[in-house]
């Protein structure tokens, strides 16, 4: 059987393959993203672009480590307006992007990539829009209490799965494309390159 790694730290995109009974290792790739980032930014990349950029850039980093393997890179950004957020820092920067996201709609763009031997193989981008309910400073604060340290783990601090789901007013897009991890397409690929059972 094909050897599958993702090449991800990320803890909801392991439960999603692994709830699907894929058997895979999770190998991190090390590299700086927000220095490869930057650059495409500057030049007006869009979320989907810079999230294919850098879910290639996981997956070949690690696929030239471990050649033998099918290995999934994957990542998400966030777009609000014009502006690009990232996994908060801190419970003070939490609470900033949720203000800002207060009321809004923002846009998820979820990357995945297969590579294999240190090139892709398969790309593919999916959105969701996502607004969010008009919240006052009490809720962020009685949100942020109940999520904890969870609230840190991912873009926008919130998970859909979890006490996040209470912040939105409407979705529209996939569930896997909001946790951050496109399932149905990568599954079909998988299963196209042999590495899964029918």
């Amino acid at each position: 059987m094909t050897r599958i790694i993702l090449a991800s730290g990320s803890a909801h995109r392991q439960a999603l393959l692994r709830n699907a009974g894929i058997a895979f290792e999770a190998i991190a790739s090390d590299f700086d993203e927000r220095a490869l980032e930057a650059p495409l930014a500057r030049s007006g990349a869009n979320g989907e672009d810079i999230a294919q950029v850098l879910a290639e850039a996981k997956a070949s980093d690690v696929s030239q480590r471990h050649a033998d393997a099918l290995v999934i890179g994957a990542d998400q950004t966030l777009t609000l307006g014009s502006e690009r957020l990232h996994k908060p820092a801190g419970m003070e920067e939490a609470r900033r992007q949720l203000l800002a996201l207060s009321g809004r709609t923002h846009r998820l763009a979820s990357a995945v990539v297969l590579a294999h031997n240190g090139a892709p193989l398969w790309r593919h981008v999916e959105t969701a829009d996502i607004t969010f309910r008009a919240l006052t400073p009490p809720q962020i604060g009685r949100y942020l209490a109940r999520a904890g340290a969870d609230a840190l783990t991912s873009v926008g601090c919130y998970q859909i799965e979890g006490p996040g789901l209470q912040l939105m007013e409407r979705v529209e897009g996939d569930f896997f494309t909001i946790v951050g991890l496109p399932m149905l397409p990568l599954i079909r690929e998988l299963r196209a390159q042999g590495a899964l059972d029918d």
